[in-house]
């Protein structure tokens, strides 16, 4: 709106501006006033015939000064807003981490829950059914807990450049076990790979559960039957490896060693104990011809074989090679077993230990064990690396071979009172 100076009729009052506080706009006859909210001014005066009231143009110019002039009207800029930050120790925020963790327990508790639910149920409706599934998730669990700590020694082994004789007794125990234990179960991996076999697999584990399981699946009972029939199995090869150390007999060149190794099968046949000093006399025969292992014919290896729970099945070069492996590792054993002591095994190790070398341990008493495998250990620590692989100790496994084997059919646990000395070739 423009407002004119020449149409009003009124002068500007005196002293309404001095000289030196006048602005200099005013000089101007047209002064462009802005409009704008809390602006309003009224319509120019029209004339004599208008009946609107005229402009007053000393309020007009009080609201000029008071507001800037703006010669160009800028946008309407938003008011600032200000957020106020909330109190963080009101609230718990979680990591991402801490919520997955939180989630996983979650789910593990109800897992349990249901898992519980389930076997309740189970040992309600089907209780033969269930001691068989329990036996089952029993030894899924110990043999994951075997690779877990197989693993573990292994990377140890790796990390710290350490190789299997020199480990302690236990872990070396235990790698040994777990490599035949993976080696009976690759047989189930291989003939379930076949579409719809994994049926076939459990009724042929549940058939045959001696040949396709390992210890961990077997029932109480199942572990002492079991192994009395591996024992009778390597029982049936000590009358032909007896036999053959008497053929053997005179084709030792030293007198005094053919006396010695006469003396001694003569003891066997009679069921006397040989001592250490008898056995170790005799070392020179086994590591040299005519029982050198390099010396030894394909049937005699098989029978060894049996004897040690090993398959005769095989080639007669992997025949040798195998049982000199076996033997190598079972010396390793004695040697770290001898270090650690007898007496710091437990009862379970102690059988199994006396087991492993060709004692039916499951019917003898604990201090009998200790008893056999302190004197096994005295002449297998007597022994060098290459006189161990012609076995001084086989000669152990051929006492009573003939009493045993006929005393068997009557007593088919083998726990007559001198059955400790039943060593295995």
């Amino acid at each position: 709106m423009l407002v004119s100076s020449c149409q009003h009729p009124t002068p500007w009052p005196r002293g309404f501006y001095s000289s030196a506080s006048r602005p200099s706009g005013l000089s101007v006859a047209r002064v462009r006033i802005p409009q704008g909210p809390g602006l309003l001014l009224q319509p120019p005066f029209s004339g004599l015939g208008s009946t609107a009231t005229p402009p007053d143009p000393i309020a007009g110019l009080s609201l000029l000064l008071k507001r800037p002039l703006q010669p160009h009207p800028t946008p309407d800029v938003p008011s600032r807003r200000i957020f106020h930050r909330p109190d963080m120790s009101s609230k718990l925020h979680l990591s991402p981490k801490a919520d997955v963790k939180s989630l996983i327990s979650y789910v593990a508790a109800k897992t349990k829950v249901i898992n519980g639910k389930y076997h309740r149920f189970l040992g309600r409706h089907f209780p033969r059914f269930y001691v068989l599934y329990t036996i089952f998730m029993k030894g899924l669990q110990m043999f994951w807990a075997d690779a877990k700590k197989a693993r573990r020694i292994k990377a140890n082994m790796w990390k710290h450049n350490i190789k299997f004789h020199q480990l302690p007794y236990r872990e070396m125990e235990h790698l040994r076990q777990f490599r035949r234990d993976v080696t009976k179960c690759l047989f189930l991996g291989i003939i379930s790979i076949p579409p719809f076999a994994n049926y076939l697999v459990f009724l042929l584990m549940y058939l045959f559960p001696r040949q396709l399981l390992i210890q961990h699946f077997w029932t109480p009972k199942q572990q002492i039957d079991f192994l009395d029939i591996y024992h009778a199995l390597r029982k049936q090869s000590h009358p032909e490896i007896l036999c053959y150390l008497e053929k053997v007999i005179p084709l030792v060149s030293d007198a005094e060693l053919r006396w010695h190794m006469t003396e001694l099968c003569t003891k066997i046949q009679h069921g006397t104990h040989p001592t250490v000093h008898d056995i170790l006399a005799l070392r020179q025969c086994f590591s040299n011809h005519p029982l050198g292992m390099n010396q030894l014919h394909a049937l005699q290896m098989k029978a060894l074989s049996r004897a040690m729970l090993l398959t005769p099945h095989l080639p007669p070069f992997l025949l040798r090679r195998r049982l000199n492996t076996h033997m190598a590792v079972i010396h390793q054993l004695d040697k770290a077993l001898a270090k650690l002591g007898v007496g710091q095994l437990t009862l379970q190790e102690v059988k199994s230990a006396c087991y492993l070398r060709g004692l039916n341990s499951t019917h003898i008493a604990e201090e009998k064990c200790r008893t056999w495998l302190g004197e096994w250990l005295q002449i297998s620590c007597s022994l060098k690396a290459c006189e161990y692989q012609g076995r001084p100790t086989n000669l152990l496994g051929v006492q009573k071979c003939f009493q045993s084997t006929r005393s068997y059919q009557k007593n088919p646990k083998g726990d007559c009172g001198v059955g400790y000395h039943r060593y295995h070739l």
